[in-house]
């Protein structure tokens, strides 16, 4: 099976599934059909036993049509059935196609029947006319790429009952096929590798024993890498000195998001929030930085951009109880590599009392930018004690914010 296309590779499973059982039959009938046939039997026995004549008739009649509508159900169908959406990633707005092909894979001509296709929350449903054996049909439909959003096409299920809608059986010819609508991104190549080469090569206060900028001299201990030993301080004292060093940064980045709906003030706020965190992550992506990226529903997948857009495709804002944004920097200090460079996505909501808590959560050499979406507000560049505040109107704003963000170093 290609990567666009659902088909019949599960076709004997299927059929397995397709052998009716008592409650398959039970599930055939619909709320109408229920109506019909229970009335009918209570006009029986009501009939029957206060011996009224016309109540018999009627119920006769209602269990005479609910008995005649059963043939409608009766046979199987041996249809091969594909599913295919092109593209399977799109960005919002973008358009998206999707296929269904129906072919008579038996001997033997197949009346006009109806498929059902869910697509995302709603359900498409197809009629199917008349087929020779080996005969296709094919019907094209278009997909909803308006939000952002994991859409899943599928099971397609063909649909046999009586004219009535008494009675209904469906059966299942495919699997589930996904649809990534990625969020809108801009780009910020040249912005992000400015904002990194402030951080690029300056050292920090961590002591080591293999870097580039020399520290101190300490006495040699076991283990020690004899290619850092001093000899001409060795001599002198007559101990076996060693250099050290001060670590000097490395370009790894943090990005993360609080998915928090109460840091949000509306719907497209948090969609914001979103495309900001997609853009930030597929820059450094792709410039090569090493890069993580976390929200409270765990990491997104950083090694491809495409992979990143999927995973960005599935977030949604959490309106249970969750802990506080604090307690989420937290987290992702112990989660995540260690970073010289943090961004950090949330909301309008989201108070300055909150943001000038974080700082106190990283070493002194990490610096935090946050990016605060507010939808109508104007964009600006503030100073939270250490803490670069960036206010994000709307995306387009986002390279110009990053643009003129300088880190102290």
């Amino acid at each position: 099976m290609t990567e666009g296309h659902v088909s019949t590779e599960a076709e004997a499973e299927f059929a397995e599934r397709d052998r009716l059982t008592i409650g398959d039959a039970i599930r055939c009938v619909t709320p109408l059909g229920w109506i019909v046939f229970v009335a009918g039997v209570v006009l029986l026995v009501a009939g029957t036993a206060f011996g009224w004549l016309e109540l018999i008739g009627i119920g006769g009649v209602l269990v005479g049509v609910f008995a005649a509508a059963v043939p409608f159900t009766i046979g199987r169908e041996s249809f091969g059935v594909q599913v295919e959406l092109e593209p399977r990633r799109v960005r919002v707005g973008d358009r998206a196609l999707g296929r269904l092909q129906v072919t008579n894979l038996g001997d033997r001509r197949v009346l006009p029947t109806r498929l059902a296709l869910p697509v995302g929350h709603a359900t498409a449903e197809f009629s199917v006319p008349q087929l020779a054996p080996d005969e296709t049909h094919e019907d094209l439909f278009a997909v909803p790429t308006s939000r952002r959003a994991v859409i899943e096409a599928g099971p397609a299920r063909s649909l046999r009952g009586d004219p009535l809608g008494l009675l209904e059986r469906s059966t299942r010819w495919t699997g589930v096929l996904e649809l990534f609508v990625h969020p809108r991104t801009v780009r910020l190549t040249a912005q992000v590798a400015g904002l990194l080469r402030d951080l690029e090569g300056v050292t920090g206060e961590r002591i080591t024993d293999d870097d580039l900028a020399f520290h101190a001299l300490r006495p040699y201990e076991s283990g020690d890498d004899r290619r850092n030993i001093h000899w001409r301080t060795s001599a002198r004292t007559g101990l076996l000195m060693v250099r050290q060093f001060q670590e000097t940064r490395r370009s790894q980045a943090n990005v993360l998001q609080t998915l928090e709906a109460a840091a949000y003030a509306s719907e497209d706020e948090f969609e914001l929030g979103v495309e900001v965190l997609a853009s930030l992550t597929q820059e450094l992506i792709r410039s090569g930085v090493a890069v993580s990226a976390l929200t409270q529903s765990g990491r997104l997948p950083t090694r491809a951009v495409s992979s990143m857009l999927d995973g960005s495709s599935r977030l949604e804002a959490w309106t249970a109880s969750s802990p506080s944004l604090r307690d989420f920097i937290a987290l992702s200090v112990r989660r995540l590599p260690q970073a010289s460079i943090v961004f950090l996505v949330c909301g309008s909501a989201t108070t300055d009392a909150q943001l000038g808590q974080l700082q106190s959560v990283y070493a002194a050499d990490v610096t935090l930018v946050v990016f605060r979406c507010a939808i109508g507000h104007p964009a600006s560049r503030t100073r939270l004690r250490e803490t670069v505040v960036c206010t994000v109107p709307e995306l387009d704003d986002l390279p110009r914010l990053v643009r003129e963000t300088r880190v102290r170093t």
